[in-house]
């Protein structure tokens, strides 16, 4: 089939310099969700009808399968179709969605393709307030006779709660013709795409309609607080997914996926947690309140607690991490690695067993097995110009308060004392400590504030 998404709207209500279709939803563009639905239906042709903001629409939603029809003028929804004529088959049929409806799904549109057969079909809905909607006029026999706008139906027109989401399946080889055949002589001055549907009435061709599995499904975006309606519709079905799945959601009210969340058996996510790009978590893995993990893959068995931020990081099996704990891009850690309260893991590479469970800093840093990184360690990782690396071997234990100025090595089972600064290598099975001369100094008084 071709699939058409009209997507040139303005979105005058949205109040931003941002295209409509662009605005977010789980971290992706609104027309994203509609192409990626649209992809799932393996169309021949995937044609994006594009006009306000087209240079950074395009940019944003450019993709090898995506052809492109721009309307420059904004003249109504059959205008907006015709601009795709020129590419699409003739011999398929055309199913038309649009940009800023995102939770459509792929279920719903091969009822209504079913429906349609090789005629006409229209994705309908009852509302109990079809305000601002288009009307389905059906004869007494319940036959659809023509779609009425909402500026241009009379009383009885008015009362119809069946109405038009504008998704439709079309038969494109009729299309040309009915599409010249449009008048703009309604309340709007727009050429109606909802037109065609009189028209191939009066072309003997039947008009079947098909529902959605859910009202939210057809909802558009036209205002920020519709934008934020969608956002927790999407949200809790994603978390209903989740619990499906058999994850364990605190609160499924109170979780934001961004991208993908994968996971395996017994997984629990306390309240707050936010998951962007890519996440995996393995089995029996916990996630405590309020964390954030963006493109982070989690070992199985590991434990997370609360505040924690970890981004583009690897987490080993039967991990302890947090509170405030923070991995930032290039962190691997190895299996039973504790990572505790404000400590920062920056590219480096963490082995097994090894701890850093109190305000440390760790940049640009090779940790072996079963190390030990004490309370205020740091790696000074940077000159001022050039990042250089630390490389602790297995089995060390690095005092509270050290500093460890790169490049340098901390040989296998060396021990530094606290309040160590190390500038040379430190050789394996052996303390190492640098520290001032101790003093008491007698008659010494501590500062006093002065009166003002």
């Amino acid at each position: 089939m071709n699939i058409v998404i009209l997507a040139a709207g303005q979105g005058k209500r949205m109040h931003s310099q941002l295209p409509k279709v662009l605005h977010p939803i789980g971290g992706k563009a609104l027309a994203s969700h509609v192409i990626d639905t649209a992809r799932s239906l393996s169309p021949e042709r995937l044609i994006l009808v594009y006009g306000h903001g087209g240079t950074i629409v395009r940019s944003t939603l450019a993709a090898d399968d995506i052809c492109w029809a721009e309307q420059a003028q904004q003249l109504g929804t059959g205008h907006a179709v015709a601009q795709a004529l020129p590419q699409l088959s003739s011999a398929a049929q055309t199913l038309v969605l649009y940009g800023d409806v995102p939770l459509i799904s792929a279920a719903t549109l091969g009822r209504l393709l079913q429906a349609a057969g090789q005629g006409v079909a229209v994705l309908t809905v009852d509302l109990a307030d079809p305000t601002g909607y288009g009307r389905i006029v059906r004869d007494a026999a319940g036959n659809v006779l023509r779609i009425v706008e909402q500026k241009d139906a009379d009383a009885a027109e008015k009362a119809i709660r069946e109405i038009n989401t504008g998704i439709m399946v079309l038969p494109t080889d009729r299309l040309a013709g009915w599409l010249s055949a449009l008048k703009n002589d309604n309340a709007q001055g727009e050429y109606y795409l909802t037109d065609l549907v009189a028209l191939a009435v009066d072309a003997g061709i039947s008009v079947k309609t098909a529902q959605p599995a859910a009202e939210w499904e057809v909802l558009g975006v036209n205002s920020k607080l519709q934008l934020a309606e969608l956002e927790r519709r999407h949200q809790r079905n994603q978390a209903e997914r989740l619990m499906v799945d058999g994850v364990r959601l605190v609160d499924p009210a109170r979780i934001d996926i961004r991208g993908q969340l994968t996971h395996g058996r017994d997984v629990a996510i306390d309240v707050g947690c936010v998951f962007e790009g890519r996440v995996e978590l393995g089995d029996a893995v916990e996630v405590g309140p309020y964390c954030v993990l963006k493109n982070v893959k989690v070992g199985p068995g590991t434990r997370i607690a609360a505040f924690c931020h970890f981004e583009d990081a690897t987490i080993g099996p039967d991990g302890v991490l947090g509170p405030y704990a923070r991995l930032r891009p290039g962190a691997e850690l190895g299996p039973e690695v504790h990572i505790g309260n404000f400590v920062e893991v920056k590219k480096s590479r963490i082995g097994a067993q090894s701890k850093a469970n109190h305000l440390a800093y760790i940049g640009d840093a090779e940790i072996g097995q079963r190390v030990n990184i004490g309370a205020g360690t740091i790696t000074c990782n940077y000159d001022g110009v050039n990042k250089h690396k630390t490389i602790i071997e297995d089995d060390a234990f690095i005092g509270s308060d050290t500093q460890l100025v790169a490049p340098v090595t901390v040989g296998r089972g060396a021990t530094l004392g606290a309040g160590t600064t190390l500038t040379k290598n430190a050789p394996p099975d052996t303390l190492t400590v640098s520290r001032a001369k101790q003093m008491s100094l007698t008659g010494w008084q501590r500062p006093i504030k002065e009166k003002k």
